[in-house]
This record gives C-alpha cells, sequence and structure tokens, in this order.
C-alpha cells in the first residue's frame, strides 16, 4: 500500500516500511502516533486508487517515532556589495524521523 500524508503543512508519499524525516512534533522517541489527514491510498500497481476530498474516509497511517533531531547546519549570509556590510549566519531546521509501520482503511 502507498499513502499520501500531510503533516507540518508538507505532504509526504509514504508506503509500509519505509523511514522519513518530517517536520518536528513535540513526542518522545519509541512512541507511536496515528497520521489522520491521509490524501491519497493505492496499492502498489496503482490499480485501486481512493483520492480523499480534503482526505480519504477513515484511513490511518501509524507510524513509530524514531529519532528527534537536528539536520545539517545551512550557511545564510547576506552580502550587499560596495557598502562593506556582510552578515552570516547558521541554522540547524529541527525533525522527527519517523516509521511508517501500517496503512489501513
Amino acid at each position: 500500500m502507498i499513502a499520501v500524508i500531510k503533516t507540518g503543512g508538507k505532504q509526504y508519499k509514504v508506503k509500509e516500511g519505509s523511514k522519513l524525516k518530517i517536520e518536528k512534533l513535540d513526542v518522545e522517541k519509541d512512541t507511536s502516533i496515528d497520521f489522520d489527514e491521509v490524501l491519497l491510498i493505492a496499492d502498489e500497481k496503482g490499480s485501486d486508487v481512493k483520492v480523499g476530498k480534503p482526505n480519504v474516509e477513515g484511513a490511518k497511517v501509524k507510524a513509530k517515532v524514531l529519532e528527534q533531531g537536528r539536520a545539517k547546519k545551512i550557511d545564510v549570509i547576506k552580502y550587499k556589495r560596495k557598502i562593506r556590510y556582510r552578515k552570516k549566519y547558521g541554522h540547524r531546521q529541527p525533525f522527527t524521523e519517523i516509521l511508517i509501520e501500517a496503512i489501513t482503511v
């Protein structure tokens, strides 16, 4: 089964057994969570597709939280020529890594 879920303002294509990093959720490590906002459910071949309006009724995706962390640092640089203006700072985006356990309809 393949599903498209919505969390953190973004959409993710998931299937059972897949790991992915999503926007940070306030949950503890090794707990399970359910995603109710399932936008699409399909089988592997694509013959049986259910599209929600906006969500598929009664569909849930169960996941387990593997890790809470922060991504690698990116450098943000601002520069204006001719006026000696340079500014550099970094940012590390927090994330939650999850493992998809089950997709139910």
